[in-house]
C-alpha cells in the first residue's frame, strides 16, 4: 500500500529533478523504486475493483429471472 508520505516523497523528487541541481544517483534509484511501488499499488487496486463488478443481467439469469422484463420501452409520438 502506498502511503501519503511516499506520494509526497515521489512529488518532492519529481520537483527536485526539474531544478538545476537535479537528482543524485541514489535519489534517482529511490525515485524509480517509489514509482514502481505506486504503479503496482494502483494496478492492484484497479484489479480488485474490476473483480468486484457484478453484472445485474448475469445475476438475474442465474436466479432464473428474465432480465428483459425490466426493460421499459418508450414510444414517441
Amino acid at each position: 500500500m502506498i502511503t501519503k508520505e511516499k506520494i509526497d516523497r515521489i512529488n518532492a523528487l519529481a520537483h527536485k529533478a526539474k531544478t538545476a541541481e537535479g537528482l543524485t544517483d541514489a535519489e534517482k534509484e529511490e525515485q524509480q523504486i517509489l514509482r514502481r511501488e505506486y504503479i503496482d499499488s494502483f494496478k492492484a487496486n484497479l484489479r480488485a475493483q474490476l473483480e468486484n463488478i457484478r453484472f445485474v443481467e448475469d445475476e438475474e439469469k442465474a436466479r432464473g429471472e428474465d432480465p428483459s422484463e425490466d426493460v421499459i420501452i418508450i414510444e414517441e409520438d
